[in-house]
């Protein structure tokens, strides 16, 4: 259901359930969040995600249970992708409706081809997600949008996605990992604070605190300062 491949410090992670175009089941929600675990504990700087096939993820699999394990293992596999202290880029492929569209606003960035189109359909299909998908995708597209996808129903294609800032960039998986490849040349530790704090939810998280004095106590700050001195591109570590 999921396929892992390294390329480099960067690892692509594949939803492989094509026959349902990428749906999410118990069963992959669970492989993708030890698939990220894997790839951070390999050593990767840098996850992509993408499906197989035209779609990206349309959403939890209908003809599975929606119960409470399916609902845990869900937004438990959610709420690791933004807790792992690397970068992740979603490289939506096509439709990311429902559940994909949480799993593309899980993900730190979001490359989007020109057959994306995200939605959240509750008000359509009776059903609801969580206060955080909803904070956040108001966070990312802005109040106004937030309201016409969660009350209207409404969808937003490739376009709409980038004007909003719900897509970060137009493209394909070669354009995601190209900069995927570009991101895992910077500093990890700068890149794991930056994001602990853009998707923390208190703003007297000790581990903030942590973070930072971690960044300037690191080989990296002096590997900077050096490479400066020496006219040369600096080689992070992440000590």
């Amino acid at each position: 259901m999921l396929s892992a491949t390294t390329d480099g410090e960067v690892v692509i992670l594949e939803l492989q359930r094509e026959e349902r175009r990428n749906a999410l089941n118990l069963e992959l929600c669970r492989e993708i969040h030890a698939g990220v675990d894997q790839a951070v504990d390999d050593g990767a700087r840098v996850i992509v995600i993408t499906g197989q096939g035209s779609a990206f993820c349309a959403g939890a699999d209908l003809g599975g249970v929606y119960g409470d394990e399916f609902l845990e293992a869900l937004y438990g596999m959610l709420t690791r992708l933004t807790q792992v202290p690397v970068p992740l880029i979603a490289a939506v492929n096509g439709p990311a409706i429902g559940a994909g569209t949480q799993l593309a606003m899980a993900c730190d960035l979001r490359v989007a081809d020109v057959t994306s189109k995200f939605a959240v359909p509750t008000a359509r299909n009776g059903m609801a997600v969580d206060a955080w998908t909803i904070r956040t995708l108001a966070a990312l597209a802005g109040g106004g949008t937030a309201r016409r996808l969660m009350l209207g129903a409404e969808s937003l294609d490739v376009e709409a996605a980038l004007a909003v800032g719900l897509a970060d960039r137009a493209g394909t998986l070669a354009h995601a990992i190209a900069w995927a490849h570009e991101i895992a040349e910077f500093a990890p530790l700068a890149l794991a604070h930056n994001k602990l704090i853009l998707n923390s939810t208190s703003a007297d998280d000790p581990a903030i605190d942590a973070s930072f004095a971690a960044v300037w106590a690191s080989e990296d700050v002096r590997e900077s300062a050096a490479a400066r001195d020496e006219k040369r591109p600096p080689k992070f570590t992440g000590r």
